[in-house]
């Protein structure tokens, strides 16, 4: 089995369901007591979040590459970022680190394509939703990518930081999570991806009755199948 380093802290919220889901993906395949071989650095998400405030995005490819380099030291196989907002400098981290990455927009952007979508809608930090990093994967593939307008952009972006990544989740937010998708779908989405590793805290497919890509549980399957491509 090949050895994982988990990228977490951003947040630790979702950092748990990385750990619970790539290990009962593992014991899933092989059974028995086989578990993920597997590392986590966990940031501070204060340190992250005041990076990403600034734009100081070559701070954090510091923090994380000198993070990445300390797990390959010792023995890890791969990189997982556990968050799509970090896959902003991924091609550069793995660059600096030379290790495989795996790209939670790449994976992504597999799984909808074999479910033969042409059109789908995005929610994340405005960062996922706005920059190139996450959307080029999916285009490269022939999948069109739809967002929310600029006030529906500004809540989630802002409810993601203040509420989702402090496990803090009301109903009134998931509400307008569930209308923005809906507004989406009516635009032409065929389905949404929950490109923040804290949405599916939120939302879960029972509450709406459009196709979701958890991009937390995409990643974390890949994660998987990296793991056990040595079986």
């Amino acid at each position: 089995m090949r050895i994982l380093g988990l990228i977490g802290g951003i947040s630790w919220v979702s950092t748990i369901d990385y750990y619970r889901m790539i290990n009962q993906g593992i014991n899933q395949k092989l059974g028995n007591l086989n578990f993920a071989e597997c590392m986590i650095h966990s940031f501070n998400y204060q340190d992250i979040k005041r990076n990403n405030d600034a734009e100081d995005w070559d701070n954090t490819l510091k923090m994380l590459t000198g993070a990445s380099l300390n797990m390959k030291n010792s023995g890890a196989e791969a990189i997982v970022l556990c968050a799509n907002t970090m896959h902003m400098i991924a091609d550069q981290l793995e660059q600096n680190v030379r290790l495989p990455l795996i790209h939670i927009a790449t994976a992504t952007a597999n799984v909808i394509s074999e479910q033969k979508l042409k059109k789908v809608g995005l929610l994340g930090t405005k960062f996922t939703m706005e920059r190139p990093f996450f959307r080029d994967k999916l285009t490269q593939q022939g999948i069109e990518v739809l967002i929310p307008d600029d006030n529906e952009r500004e809540f989630i972006h802002y409810t993601i930081f203040e509420e989702l990544g402090r496990s803090l989740f009301k109903p009134e937010t998931k509400q307008f999570y569930l209308d923005v998708m809906r507004k989406l779908t009516d635009m032409g989405a065929e389905g949404i991806i929950m490109g923040c590793t804290e949405i599916p805290l939120l939302i879960s497919p029972d509450d709406i009755d459009i196709p979701l890509f958890d991009t937390a549980r995409i990643h974390s399957d890949a994660a998987v199948e990296f793991a056990l491509s040595d079986q």
